[in-house]
């Protein structure tokens, strides 16, 4: 089960804030369960008070690592090295490494290779070769913008997601493109795809997609603003499961 994995968090303290924690544990527990949540910085500087506060709140261990040398980054090799040693213990299906440095870009592929589900997360900021090394890639600006109200979730209205979205992701027109490709070679003879396989393909060809980056808390809501789709649901043998269905419409 997707939800049973096992997932080492890792931070990298000096390159995101405090503010994000509980998006990004909340995040977190929809790719898994997790398990190792360490936290990495010189935490004599000044700067970093502000998560001390936190971490009893998350059960974070933070990781003392000093500045030995002006110009040299120390957190990013502690960070590196601990995951090493987490993926050679056997004991994890997957890391989130927190961070909009790109100089994890290596250590994301690496675990990939590994056979790892690696989820980065950042801020919009964050340099295309990370969120290109990473399974997934969220936005931490995004999902601090998600809506909470339940009303809004189940309309699928705009939420302030969208603004937030950065510039090195998808344009609205490239996303409608790449929809339009993945219908036309997933599609049966009548031009119908399933949706569920649409989203799961274009997750691996854009690891930063997010319904909430367009301003849509899911799939259906954000085809469903697109007049290029039509939308098809589908009885299933269970009473209250439907199947979406797209095609593209003829022009």
């Amino acid at each position: 089960m997707e939800n049973d994995r096992k997932i080492a968090v890792l931070i990298d303290a000096e390159n995101v804030s405090d503010k994000y924690i509980k998006y990004i544990f909340d995040e977190v527990t929809n790719h898994g369960i997790p398990t190792y949540k360490r936290i990495y910085g010189d935490w004599t500087k000044p700067q970093l008070g502000a998560w001390k506060n936190v971490l009893l709140n998350y059960s974070i261990t933070p990781i003392q690592q000093y500045s030995y040398t002006t110009g040299k980054n120390s957190t990013d090799a502690a960070l590196i090295i601990d995951a090493m040693d987490i993926l050679y213990s056997g004991n994890v299906d997957g890391f989130c490494i927190v961070s909009s440095d790109s100089d994890f870009t290596r250590l994301a592929a690496r675990l990939r290779e590994a056979g790892m589900y690696v989820v980065g997360m950042g801020e919009k900021k964050t340099p295309t070769p990370f969120i290109s090394a990473c399974e997934i890639f969220k936005y931490l600006e995004v999902l601090a913008a998600s809506p909470a109200n339940e009303n809004e979730i189940r309309s699928g209205e705009r939420t302030n997601g969208a603004a937030a979205a950065p510039e090195t992701m998808a344009s609205i027109e490239e996303l409608i493109k790449t929809i339009q490709v993945i219908v036309n070679e997933t599609s049966d003879d009548d031009g119908w795809a399933f949706l569920g396989e649409v989203g799961k393909i274009l997750n691996k060809r854009y690891p930063d997609f997010d319904t909430r980056n367009y301003g849509h808390t899911k799939l259906t809501p954000l085809i469903s603003s697109l007049k290029q789709f039509e939308i098809q649901s589908r009885k299933t043998n269970h009473p209250y499961i439907t199947h979406k269905y797209i095609k593209n419409k003829k022009k």
